[in-house]
């Protein structure tokens, strides 16, 4: 599978989509340091990614990255913080 990986000076973050981290069973699990953009997630590097890749290995899934590094802000800081769609759902 491949990912995206866009970073700047100050942090980076993987693009994948939040029906992966649904399928995957971690969606609720990922912190507001991601951002997110339409159906896109923004894992940021250290916790979140970490736990993304630890999750698909265990599913023997190969992860290769498309690095694209922006020498200035990157626009991902702009997006919304990451909020889980489930994550506050109640059953009637």
């Amino acid at each position: 599978m491949k990912i995206k990986f866009l970073a700047d000076p100050g942090h980076g973050w993987a693009k994948v989509k939040r029906s992966l981290l649904i399928e995957l069973g971690i969606e609720k699990e990922i912190s507001a340091f991601s951002y997110q953009l339409g159906e896109w997630v923004y894992l940021e590097e250290d916790c979140d990614l970490s736990l993304f890749l630890k999750t698909i290995n265990e599913k023997g899934v190969k992860v290769e990255f498309s690095d694209h590094f922006a020498k200035t802000q990157s626009k991902v800081r702009s997006y919304q913080s990451f909020r889980s769609n489930t994550a506050q759902q109640v059953k009637p």
